[in-house]
């Protein structure tokens, strides 16, 4: 007797991607490099707020956003999302003729990555849909050229970025960090943000930036207190800088009985590590009734990046 023929699997019609926010526990920053960059020592932890991106098939390109901020969200060939499809597409000479829905529950222009991560949700899922066979050194080559956070959207888990950011060393984690997240009104410009920390440090000389020892040694324990002690964001003083009101929200979670609170990468939004989830929310109640920001979120890394669901 023949044994059949096995059945081809069906070419996908739509592809689901989730994808993490990220907190940054180390940002060291550099002096600006002749190309306008900064070289980073950047330490990245992926936490559990998630977009979700679907591709499916169209008759052209386009973008539609759902979701907290959603008016926020350019839908035009500017969004991340629509230039990873383009990039994929140029690659492999496809048509990027899809849909993007971005189901946004990542703070907009929050120091979180939210673009970094759609960006990275959509070249994934154009890869999965369109059966292109880019390998994983290819998706994160295309993701350096999208932008320094994009690589890290598509890893998860915790890593040390160098160069801008872009060039990604995983690191261990020796257990779960819960973390508090205090979303302000409005957003900060991370070029405005960089562009403050240049003029703050006008005239003085800017180390070279490198990643805590201590910090990543924390990292790898598990040990919240420890990481606590060590966590730091050298663009926290610009974005203080041009928005002093966080200071209140700092200052409002650490009263609450935060281990420590910072600004998330460029802000606004400001990140509270806490030693539990009961302690999680109780600060978020505390920040809550403060009045010194728009929303909070609880939530608890590292988590997987990038993933087809």
């Amino acid at each position: 007797m023949s044994t059949p023929a096995p059945t081809p699997a069906a070419t996908p019609t739509a592809v689901t991607v989730r994808v993490p926010a990220k907190v940054n526990v180390q940002l060291a920053v550099g002096a600006a490099r002749p190309d306008g960059f900064h070289d980073l020592a950047n330490v990245f932890l992926a936490v559990g707020l998630y977009d979700e991106v679907t591709v499916t098939e169209s008759d052209e390109l386009r973008i539609t956003c759902s979701g907290p901020d959603a008016g926020q969200v350019p839908l035009d060939r500017t969004n991340l999302a629509a230039r990873a499809a383009l990039a994929l597409a140029g690659r492999r000479g496809i048509d990027p003729a899809v849909h993007i829905h971005i189901a946004k529950d990542i703070p907009v222009a929050g120091g979180m990555a939210g673009g970094s991560a759609d960006g990275a949700g959509a070249l994934l899922a154009c890869n999965t849909l369109w059966q292109a066979g880019a390998s994983r050194a290819e998706l994160l080559s295309i993701c350096a050229e999208l932008g320094s956070d994009v690589p890290f959207s598509l890893v998860g888990g915790a890593a040390l970025g160098t160069g801008r950011g872009e060039q990604l060393r995983t690191l261990e984690v020796g257990g779960t960090f819960h973390w508090v997240f205090a979303v302000a009104d409005g957003g900060l410009s991370t070029p405005a943000v960089y562009g403050e920390f240049d003029r703050l440090n006008e005239g003085v000389r800017v180390p070279e930036p490198a990643a805590s020892e201590a910090l990543t040694a924390a990292l790898a324990k598990g040990d919240a207190e420890a990481l606590a002690a060590v966590l730091s964001n050298d663009l926290q003083p610009a974005a203080l800088s041009l928005r002093p009101s966080l200071e209140d929200t700092l200052e409002a979670g650490r009263a609450a009985g935060a281990l420590a609170g910072l600004v998330s990468g460029s802000g606004p939004t400001t990140a509270f590590l806490v030693r539990d989830g009961d302690s999680a929310e109780q600060v978020a109640q505390a920040l809550t009734e403060s009045g010194t920001c728009r929303t909070v979120r609880t939530t608890a890394g590292p988590v997987p990046g990038a993933t087809v669901v």
